[in-house]
């Protein structure tokens, strides 16, 4: 009997710190806007690696404390040398899942796609190409108020550019990329 007191206080003792931090969450659903303003590392092994800002904006939908679902705009902006310049903008969908801390600071995880265009200069050739492709990342979010969320994230795109589509001059250059992205941005939730 004493046993079972013991591992009932226990219990009780641990969950009473869960609860009250469960009580301080609101269940915060509805729409947000938010933009983002980073560094750009882009990863390749080929004349395209270089750092760069970038800029998006989004729209999205919490339709609970964990899940929300969002669209953006996004642009990587001029990158590469004098062998290999690119530009590169697109449109994303996401799915993003939080784990909220207490009431003003949350972890979340984001998995979505990226529908992008680079226009292109290798060698003296001109291009462009439309393409899409995953994205994966995470951050950590701080409520200011119950309206205004400051957000810190780290993203990375990844992205294939076929130079053979260039011209029939260039062979078997394939340039394989990662656009990794952190940022911090603002969010606005209605």
């Amino acid at each position: 009997m004493k046993k079972m007191l013991l591992a009932i206080s226990s219990a009780a003792a641990f969950s009473s710190p869960l609860a009250i931090a469960a009580e301080e969450i609101t269940n915060d659903n509805g729409l947000y806007l938010g933009a983002n303003y980073g560094y750009l590392n882009i990863d390749s092994d080929d004349e395209f690696d270089d750092d760069n800002e970038a800029f998006q904006g989004l729209i999205g939908y919490r339709f609970n404390n964990y899940f929300a679902a969002e669209g953006g705009y996004i642009d990587f902006g001029n990158y590469g040398n004098n062998l290999a310049k690119a530009s590169t903008d697109g449109y994303t969908f996401a799915i993003k899942g939080t784990l909220p801390i207490n009431k003003q600071f949350g972890l979340y995880l984001k998995l979505g796609q990226l529908w992008w265009e680079t226009d292109y200069k290798i060698l003296g050739f001109d291009g462009s190409k439309n393409d899409e492709g995953l994205f994966y990342g995470a951050g950590l979010s701080f409520d200011i108020t119950d309206n205004l969320v400051l957000n810190a994230e780290y993203i990375v795109y990844d992205l294939d550019l076929d130079a053979d589509d260039v011209s029939d001059d260039i062979d078997d250059a394939d340039f394989d990329k990662d656009l990794e992205h952190a940022s911090v941005g603002l969010e606005y939730r209605f």
